[in-house]
């Protein structure tokens, strides 16, 4: 219901332009992610975004494929932030370095999710989309990486898996058909250079439950 519900607020977001005048004191609240808000995640090595869409792996899990895309402009690469199972984390407040949270794909429902699956190109760790509107299991569970209290909207991060200690990565293998030119999505042990992410274009929810649209290409 909470997928719905944000799917909502994304289109209504599309076709009215909100303007953004909090008190003083409130601007820096739109320097950080916030939970539940949607955006895409910019791969800073590779400069894909984080991707998905209702084509299964043909091999591993068999489940919703996860791949990086150049095309900045692809709905399928909207994501929404959100708290762990049964554990929701508060609407509009931001995200804490560390704090353990699920990415949800906008357009299907599925949750960011990996496991011991090997990954169809490079034999890392397979990444999928799994789950039902918005509901999983627990290894649908990331922490977020960054170095200061918040994760802020500029600054480039890690996605590290709970459940398997692997870093969300891009490594530059590219899918032929039926998704030619995407890139593999998967998990790897170590931090390095493939696994930096940057919140890129989104709707961005605020404390005060106002809207801030962000596109920055």
């Amino acid at each position: 219901m909470e997928i719905l519900v944000s799917v909502r607020v994304f289109v209504q977001s599309l076709l009215i332009v909100l303007l953004w005048s909090g008190a003083e004191g409130r601007e820096s609240e739109l320097n950080y992610v916030t939970c539940g808000s949607l955006v895409k995640l910019l791969n800073t090595r590779h400069n894909v975004r984080l991707h998905s869409h209702d084509v299964k792996y043909g091999s591993g899990s068999g489940q919703q494929s996860v791949t990086g895309v150049e095309n900045a402009d692809d709905a399928n690469s909207y994501w929404q932030i959100r708290g762990k199972p049964n554990r929701p984390c508060q609407r509009g407040v931001a995200i804490k370095c560390g704090q353990a949270i699920r990415i949800t794909h906008m357009k299907t429902g599925r949750n960011l999710h990996t496991h011991h699956f090997s990954s169809p190109l490079s034999n890392n760790q397979e990444v999928s989309a799994f789950g039902e509107n918005g509901e999983g299991d627990d290894l649908d569970v990331w922490a977020v990486q960054c170095d200061g209290t918040y994760w802020e909207r500029d600054e480039t991060v890690r996605f590290k898996h709970v459940g398997t200690d692997v870093f969300l990565s891009v490594t530059g293998e590219q899918y032929g058909h039926p998704i030619r030119g995407q890139r593999e999505v998967h998990g790897m042990s170590s931090s390095n250079q493939h696994n930096w992410w940057r919140a890129m274009e989104g709707v961005f929810i605020q404390p005060s439950q106002e809207l801030v649209r962000h596109d920055e290409l």
